[in-house]
């Protein structure tokens, strides 16, 4: 896919309040180690998670992603009634129907003419509405998409700690559950645009996809036994988006015409310390490039990489002329990956 009048506007990430370390979940667990003789300490060590961020209490996903469009909002250019469409593209949603998106429309008193919909994507969602709302925009359908998403993944850990302490787990049925002690919290939104409404704005010039649906049983998610479980062959599914992600990296430097001398910057989705540097290894890449989140903020699902992507512009990362390489990788198994040049 290759685009050529599609610009990132603005972006903007909003940060809970509340943070909760590493050690502050291991001791809620205590009892759990002990009784299973886990030593304290591997939960950061393993993935290089200090912490990770929460609200209060759990939120609705349609006010975490109504929080990030509204600072979005506040400093874009473009008139709202340009944004031909708002997509909600969370792992979280309010609720089965209506769309997570109908509710963000109205926190934020949009257009009538504003067309409504959730992408629905693991953790690649946000990427895949990206792609969606350029393709609109270069055929020239609408002129500005606004693209919001809004995860809280404190539910899930208190669930999972829930499990952890029960005295029927053994250490390999907990095993699966540890990914979940990762997980954090947070929201990001986008506008994009037409070139032509924000010439000096940094481009989304390409991206390449890749799906390897036979591994799409290593995460599974969802409501079960009054609330929310999610179990993970974490080693499979590292191996398995590695190999998927190398496949891909190639077609992807194809379908941009860069090589990998030319990339000035990465941003990875945020799962923890193995999985980025065993990711940058297979596709060639210096972890000098990469803008890594996950040791202060955890693995919050689609918000991972817009969060990354939009701390690291703010810090100057994409400078006139550069290069930067967006890797999604989301269970299901799908790689997306996309080109930012200024």
């Amino acid at each position: 896919m290759k685009f050529s009048h599609v610009a990132v506007e603005s972006l903007d990430c909003v940060l809970p309040p509340v943070e909760v370390s590493s050690d502050a979940i291991e001791a809620r667990l205590a009892p759990a180690y002990e009784r299973l003789s886990l030593p304290a300490g591997r939960l950061e060590l393993m993935t290089g998670i200090r912490a990770r961020r929460f609200w209060e209490k759990p939120v609705a996903a349609s006010f975490a992603s109504a929080e990030a469009a509204r600072k979005v909002l506040a400093k874009t250019r473009i008139p709202r009634e340009k944004l031909g469409i708002l997509m909600h593209c969370g792992v979280c949603r309010d609720r089965m129907e209506p769309a997570t998106a109908a509710t963000v429309h109205d926190l934020l008193g949009l257009s009538p003419a504003t067309q409504i919909l959730d992408v629905s994507n693991a953790c690649l969602g946000f990427l895949n509405g990206m792609i969606l709302a350029a393709g609109l925009i270069e055929s020239g359908q609408i002129e500005a998409a606004l693209i919001v998403t809004g995860e809280d993944g404190l539910p899930l850990l208190e669930r999972t700690i829930e499990q952890f302490l029960d005295p029927s787990q053994t250490r390999k049925s907990v095993k699966s559950l540890f990914a979940n002690l990762t997980i954090g919290a947070g929201a990001a939104a986008a506008v994009f645009c037409h070139t032509s409404l924000a010439p000096e704005a940094p481009r989304l010039s390409a991206a390449l996809c890749r799906t390897d649906s036979a591994a799409s049983r290593l995460c599974q998610g969802g409501a079960k036994n009054g609330g929310l479980e999610m179990t993970t062959d974490s080693e499979a599914l590292l191996e398995a988006g590695i190999a998927l992600a190398g496949n891909a990296w190639e077609g992807f430097l194809a379908e941009t015409g860069w090589t990998r001398a030319e990339v000035t910057g990465v941003v990875c989705h945020q799962v923890g310390r193995v999985h980025q540097r065993r990711l940058l290894e297979k596709l060639g890449l210096s972890e000098a490039l990469d803008h890594p989140t996950y040791p202060f903020l955890g693995n919050t699902g689609s918000a991972a990489l817009p969060t990354a992507l939009a701390l690291a512009l703010d810090g100057g990362m994409l400078a006139q002329g550069g290069k930067v390489a967006l890797l999604g990788i989301g269970s299901g198994l799908s790689t997306l990956m996309a080109a930012l040049e200024k």
